[in-house]
């Protein structure tokens, strides 16, 4: 049987979503294919016993209110206008490193911050507001570059915002280091690095100081109803604008000829035409595994997927316990726990299963959210970052048991950092591993963090690249692997993108 669409979407992780609603509110026949049995990707939901655990989300930054938010949370509340409920994150984080007696509680405010530090580091003022500063420029460039009607002024950009392109080419070490700013400092600031997942002697300063600078100068907020609500919420505004939705459903080969997308086929022996299509599957599995037949796969694709550094995925550890986090003593929202603030030593350590170099960036989703379980009980989430390399040689027999021993690692590494006693009011444990989120999302080696957003592949070399990597016509790519990186709102607006330049080519005739 034959079907037709003027685009189809693959995956509906939150990019793959976003594509679809735009595509579909500008009146466009669209069709969302989905292997898994609900939407969403990451951005779900899972129940054990009486609790409803939040898979993924630690927090959407940039929201002082959410009448005055910018980024990711004005394109769902006001441009998509999409029906959810979000609630404040208290706090930016807490930072505990163990080896130098590092507890400190970080506020959200960049002149906040600076007093803090400084009154951590004293002496230190000058060099991390100059630091806070350029962090803030460099968002404003981004922000410039992305949020107006219609093609950007570079040249008045630039002007403005002259240090956007000064730093593009240096890590996030590089301009630490050119700033003079502390070691003592970089150890409160350098948490949110593993967001990104590589150290900062590495990752492009662009990308690192827009996240930081979204992070700490405003307030975060979370759905109420996890991440789902958001997924959810998509799929009600593609439904309602006539886009269709196959859950169920994977897709066995992309079908190209003579350099354009033709359609695709399903594993249930369905041939579906196409004028386009958006992936939310990463290049790697598109140009691997997807594209049929393998002939018509580019040579030049092969070696731009090669060339790129697969990010690292991770270990979860989710807790349901059976007291209130107050007689637990769990008072923050966001734990960022490790020996040091060493990141270099720090990345190494997800290499293997063996190691104490252990950064987790646990969440106690109570402080943000009361209602989230029982009276009486609270859900904490402790995350990890493992290459899946670390898991090459684990053999089936003994999975079972060693993520059980990764599970019980970062337990006594949380305990031993807060002084609380988790383990005797655990009700309800699951354990993820990257087998968990290969299983269950689809991704490439269980990988979550997208490729490695390195100074010569962050989100301005690979925008530039976007047209010179056109290696088949009719095919656009979203998520986290795409060219705004990976993350939450990344992953969202990137489907945002997405959706409207397909619809764009389609009017101008560009994909035939």
């Amino acid at each position: 049987m034959t079907a037709s669409y003027d685009i189809i979407v693959i995956g509906a992780g939150l990019g793959g979503l976003g594509a679809a609603f735009e595509a579909s509110r500008a009146g466009r026949r669209v069709l969302l294919l989905e292997q898994h049995n609900l939407p969403g990707g990451f951005a779900t939901s899972f129940v054990r016993g009486r609790f409803e655990f939040e898979p993924s989300l630690h927090e959407l930054p940039d929201v002082n209110s959410i009448e005055e938010a910018a980024g990711t949370i004005r394109y769902l509340v006001d441009d998509a206008g999409l029906d959810i409920d979000f609630v404040s994150i208290p706090e930016a984080y807490r930072v505990i490193l163990t080896e130098n007696g590092t507890n400190v509680r970080m506020p959200f405010g960049l002149s906040q911050c600076a007093d803090l530090i400084e009154k951590e580091v004293p002496g230190s003022r000058e060099s991390v507001t100059a630091y806070l500063d350029l962090c803030a420029e460099v968002q404003a460039a981004f922000r410039a570059l992305s949020g107006g009607e219609g093609p950007p002024d570079y040249r008045k950009i630039f002007k403005e915002h002259g240090n956007f392109l000064r730093t593009g080419s240096y890590t996030a070490e590089e301009v630490a280091d050119a700033l003079n700013l502390p070691a003592k400092a970089r150890d409160l600031l350098y948490p949110y690095w593993c967001y990104l997942g590589v150290p900062m002697n590495r990752v492009s300063f662009t990308i690192w100081a827009s996240l930081l600078n979204a992070y700490l100068s405003a307030g975060a907020v979370i759905p109420k109803l996890r991440s789902h609500e958001i997924s959810a919420a998509f799929v009600r505004g593609i439904e309602d604008h006539g886009g269709e939705i196959r859950l169920n459903t994977r897709v066995e080969h992309v079908l190209v000829e003579d350099g354009r997308i033709q359609g695709v086929e399903t594993s249930l022996g369905e041939r579906i035409t196409c004028e386009a299509l958006i992936s939310n599957a990463s290049p790697t599995l598109m140009f691997n595994f997807l594209i049929h037949p393998s002939s018509a796969i580019p040579a030049a694709a092969k070696k731009m997927v090669n060339a790129r550094r697969h990010g690292f995925s991770l270990v979860v550890v989710y807790l349901g316990l059976d007291a209130d986090r107050h007689a637990l003593g769990l008072e923050d929202y966001s734990y960022f726990i490790a020996p040091h603030m060493d990141t270099e030593k720090l990345y190494q350590g997800i290499y293997s299963l063996e190691s104490d170099e252990i950064m987790q960036a646990s969440v106690c989703l109570n402080a943000a959210n009361p209602t989230c379980s029982p009276n009486g009980t609270t859900i904490l989430a402790l995350t990890a970052g493992y290459r899946s390399e670390a898991w090459e040689d684990v053999r089936a027999e003994d999975y079972f048991r060693v993520k059980t021993r990764a599970a019980d690692r970062l337990i006594r590494q949380f305990e031993q950092a807060t002084g609380t006693d988790i383990r005797s009011h655990i009700e309800e444990i699951e354990i993820a591993t990257p087998q968990t989120f290969a299983r269950y999302t689809g991704a490439y080696d269980g990988i979550v963090y997208g490729y490695e957003p390195e100074p010569w592949y962050s989100v301005v070399p690979r925008a530039l690249s976007m047209k010179k990597e056109t290696f088949v016509r009719g095919l656009y790519f979203c998520g986290g692997f795409s060219y705004r990186c990976h993350g939450y709102g990344s992953s969202i607006l990137s489907g945002k993108d997405a959706g409207e330049t397909a619809v764009r080519d389609l009017e101008s005739g560009v994909t035939t």
